[in-house]
């Protein structure tokens, strides 16, 4: 159990950095959707922040999931850190230079012509956020997610007040006093430019910050090493770039194959994503989750009953996100009010349901990804992604003129549901681990009921305090029905097992 433990210690400080910093970056939703209301520009942001994924993927190379492979092994212990941030230094430097070089014709084709300067502030954020992610991978390894924690919240809270200074602050004063030096920086057609200097700020400090973690590296490069680790790679970077398209890449199908003018095309891309906020909860979750697992995964490999661990981790995890499901779901009316300010955007609420599902596969699926990181079969991982880009692709070019973003939503949950299918069955068969499948569908199943008995019961009487009473009703039947079933688990976790009679 002290295993389970750690991950849950070392997840709740990954998961209290990420929720701080995450919930104040749901902040900033509110109110760029209060500044940019009835523009496009939030559309626009969008778009640039599907593109980042892509490039910081191909920047990354995998790398960081490297490290925690290779920094076990007793023999690279010490070249591993010296050659991954090597390596990086380098390519970092060639595909941020090509970028900048090009950033007309990438902010041509994702629609924001007039904009190639949002490329170049994009790509020098990449930059920083690449070389910082090896020493950020350290500090996990070396169990300190302390200083994780403060450096990502710090981060955050500089970006958002940088972002509010230059959107809300100087607009002010330039109205008042317009030859105020301190406007010297400030241009007021610049909009969705200064959401990315605050990130470039974000990225900036947390560079400098772990400065210290990198000047401990060496312009070293050990060939062997190397090479074994782009072998390892490369696969994780195909299925990186497959990951990027089933994320991100169908608001860029959502731009050109809508059948509107542009610009009503770029507002219905910044609804689809607004509303796909409120699938945060579940995400922010996954992403702490992930913080702490792999780590913790590859540490466990050689561990007695290593498979009863990953199975009773899996167990924990689909009965944390399923109930997070219902918070989000049964009580949209309320997150919508705190996440979405504008009104017209709520006409997007009906992808949030099949969003949160999707996300649940997605962590489901990353959690039964461990079989192919330990055993060492990562192109697997590449072809199971690509299939899932492939769904993506398909379902938005065929239904989006027709269906709009409920293509992407339904494209979203097909394309994590096949890799969660897929993944399983062909896992079971190369590293099999005893999960509790038909338990946990089971689960699955039951906050499905509990959400369409929800949305018919509120349909029939329409009153905010009937819906939020149904909702905690089954919120918390859920609850006590899992726990009941689960007796046994619970009663073997420190602090809560004795609670559970």
């Amino acid at each position: 159990m002290s295993s389970i433990k750690k991950l849950a210690g070392d997840t709740v400080w990954y998961g209290a950095s990420n929720i701080f910093a995450r919930f104040l970056n749901v902040l900033l939703t509110p109110y760029l959707t209060h500044q940019f209301i009835g523009t496009t520009e939030f559309g626009k942001m969008s778009l640039i922040y599907s593109l980042i994924p892509f490039l910081y993927t191909l920047t990354m190379f995998g790398f960081e999931t490297a490290y925690f492979r290779y920094i076990q092994k007793k023999e690279h212990e010490k070249d591993v850190y010296n050659t991954i941030l090597t390596s990086l230094f380098i390519s970092t430097t060639i595909i941020t230079t090509v970028t900048i070089l090009f950033r007309k014709s990438i902010a041509a084709f994702i629609g924001i012509d007039n904009h190639p300067e949002y490329i170049t502030i994009g790509a020098l954020i990449i930059a920083l956020d690449t070389i910082s992610t090896i020493p950020f991978a350290k500090l996990r390894h070396e169990n300190k997610p302390r200083k994780y924690a403060f450096i990502r919240a710090m981060g955050i809270i500089i970006n958002i007040i940088v972002t509010f200074f230059f959107l809300s602050v100087f607009p002010s004063m330039y109205k008042k006093h317009p030859d105020s030096i301190l406007l010297f920086f400030y241009s007021a057609g610049f909009g969705v430019g200064y959401v990315l200097i605050g990130n470039l700020s974000q990225s900036i400090f947390q560079f400098i910050v772990l400065l210290k973690e990198i000047s401990l590296f060496k312009w070293e490069l050990n060939k062997k090493l190397w090479t074994e680790i782009v072998v390892y790679s490369l696969p994780l970077t195909i299925a990186g770039f497959g990951g990027i398209v089933n994320e991100t890449f169908d608001r860029v199908m959502l731009q050109k194959w809508l059948p509107l003018p542009k610009d009503a095309a770029t507002y219905q891309v910044g609804v689809y994503s607004a509303c796909y906020k409120l699938s945060l909860l579940i995400s922010l979750f996954i992403q702490a989750f992930r913080l702490g697992a792999e780590p913790f995964f590859f540490k466990q490999a050689n561990s007695e009953g290593a498979q009863k661990v990953y199975a009773r981790v899996m167990k924990f995890f689909v009965i944390v996100v399923t109930t997070m499901f219902l918070v989000v779901a049964l009580y949209v009316n309320i997150w919508k009010q705190l996440i979405i300010r504008d009104p017209k955007m709520w006409e997007g609420l009906k992808i949030v349901p099949i969003l949160l599902f999707a996300n649940i596969f997605l962590g489901i699926y990353y959690n039964l990804s461990i079989w192919y990181r330990l055993s060492h079969k990562t192109a697997a991982g590449a072809y199971i992604t690509l299939i899932g880009a492939a769904i993506t692709l398909f379902v938005n070019y065929f239904f989006i003129p027709r269906f709009g973003y409920m293509a992407s939503a339904w494209a979203t949950f097909l394309c994590y549901g096949t890799m969660m299918v897929i993944s399983y069955k062909w896992g079971q068969k190369a590293y099999r681990i005893p999960y509790a499948t038909k338990k946990l569908i089971a689960y699955m199943v039951i906050v499905t009921l509990f959400y369409f008995l929800h949305h018919f019961l509120t349909g029939l009487w329409k009153n905010s305090f009937f819906s939020f009473g149904l909702a905690s009703v089954f919120t918390l039947a859920y609850i006590l029905f899992v726990m009941r079933i689960e007796r046994k688990e619970f009663q073997k976790l420190p602090y809560i097992g004795k609670y559970v009679k």
